[in-house]
């Protein structure tokens, strides 16, 4: 199955990504919603191509091959595979996030049998809900006190996708 459409593609990360990670997580509003850590390096960039997190993939545009982002999914048993994203600053607004997230979902359930997609995001990250809700996943509540993200206990608004869905 080739992961792509009309104006991206989902690939493996590769040492040549090294400069243009360490260059979007720069951007504050990544390290934000995500894990990611901030200050951000050039050895976590290699650390992170090195051995990447279960499946992830670079966004690129199709045609420039320019990484738009990253999404990565996580089995966690029972079928359920976890989902999570970034796209660069420039990326945004542009219906990058939707397309990969589209995807992946459509990937992960016929690569890892998928039964169940799930993604959290922070109560206040509008964007992120945006993409969940026009990628086709449904909002399912907040759960409080749902995560921790550098240290602090967070709230999740929860989303899912089952197969049917797609």
């Amino acid at each position: 199955m080739r992961l792509e459409d009309d104006a991206i593609r989902l690939r493996a990360f590769t040492e040549d990504d090294v400069p243009a990670i360490v260059a979007a997580c720069q951007d504050p509003e990544i390290p934000r919603w995500t894990r990611v850590p901030a200050p951000y390096t050039e050895a976590d960039a290699r650390s992170f191509v090195a051995a990447p997190p279960d499946q992830a993939f670079a966004i690129v545009d199709r045609v420039s091959g320019e990484l738009a982002g990253a999404i990565g999914a996580h089995p966690d048993g029972d079928g359920r595979v976890e989902i999570g994203y970034w796209v660069v600053r420039e990326a945004r607004g542009r219906g990058v996030a939707t397309r990969a997230l589209r995807l992946l979902a459509r990937w992960a359930v016929e690569e890892l049998a998928a039964a169940r997609m799930q993604l959290y995001t922070d109560p206040e990250n509008t964007a992120s809900q945006r993409v969940a809700e026009r990628a086709g996943f449904r909002r399912e509540g907040t759960l409080r006190s749902w995560v921790e993200i550098k240290g602090v206990r967070r709230d999740a608004v929860m989303y899912s996708l089952l197969p049917e869905d797609l």
